[in-house]
């Protein structure tokens, strides 16, 4: 088990959603913790609700590297350690291929892509020195079934995916581990600040997470409660290890469903 029991933890995009949910849950569990995001409204909202020890806050852009590394030791002063990582920090682009700009195509690999590897570059290196630390990072369900429309979404979220599995490998036997989650759809305010797509696929995803059974409070403690087990992937919707595992018995088959698939959906949840 590489997640201590009470972890001194850093989140990323901490000022809402499942950020948030991560830290009053890791406060609920007796972590300290430090809260990051590129507003500084959003994480004294978040501060305000922690149950335990107060919450650490540090107004950072993950896309920057000079950011996350200055986050790093902002934590390392107040934490005297960091135990947790969660890389959670996230945007959204959506739109088919070839109507996307280069701005929105930057900015999601900015902050979805580069943000982790920033975070994972900048926090690892005192891990392995410590010989002890859990690394969290937040894909998607978008980066395994790839639903078209998606594609700068999918593909962020996709590396994502890839960091972490290789992540799995060269940290074998350092005593810091990975876990990547993989959600399907919760509420969140994701698509409050999200780019392009059209109004259907909007309103698609709202409904979607407005009839989720699942809450962020929930994902985030299947999370934690996955990553002190260990385990490499966590995939909290039932939905979505089905189609995890459709795609890896019959790729071809489930790639040539998706649009059929989508477009059914998409029926479904504007009428």
């Amino acid at each position: 088990m590489t997640l201590v029991v009470h972890p001194r933890a850093v989140v990323t995009g901490a000022g809402s959603g499942l950020g948030r949910a991560f830290c009053i849950e890791l406060s609920r569990r007796g972590a300290r913790v430090v809260g990051a995001d590129v507003r500084e409204e959003g994480l004294k909202e978040t501060a305000a609700l922690m149950p335990g020890a107060p919450m650490e806050t540090f107004v950072c852009d993950v896309s920057k590297r000079e950011s996350v590394d200055a986050l790093e030791r902002f934590a390392q002063e107040k934490l005297g350690g960091v135990d947790l990582l969660i890389n959670n920090a996230g945007v959204a682009v959506a739109g088919e291929m070839g109507t996307v700009s280069g701005d929105d195509w930057g900015w999601i690999v900015g902050v979805n892509l580069m943000g982790v590897a920033h975070g994972c570059e900048a926090f690892i290196p005192a891990m392995r020195r410590q010989k002890s630390g859990h690394v969290i990072n937040v894909a998607s369900l978008a980066g395994i079934a790839c639903a078209p429309t998606m594609a700068p979404y999918n593909a962020t979220k996709a590396a994502v995916i890839a960091i972490s599995e290789t992540l799995a490998g060269e940290l074998t036997d350092t005593g810091v581990g990975v876990t990547v989650l993989c959600p399907s759809f919760f509420p969140t305010n994701i698509m409050e600040g999200s780019r392009g797509g059209d109004p259907k696929g909007r309103k698609m995803a709202e409904t979607m997470m407005a009839k989720s059974k699942w809450s962020a409070e929930d994902v985030a403690r299947m999370t934690l409660d996955g990553a002190a087990a260990g385990q490499l992937y966590v995939l909290p919707h039932a939905e979505g290890r089905l189609l995890w595992w459709v795609k890896r018995s019959a790729p071809q088959a489930f790639h040539s469903g998706a649009a059929t698939m989508l477009a059914k959906l998409q029926k479904r949840m504007s009428g």
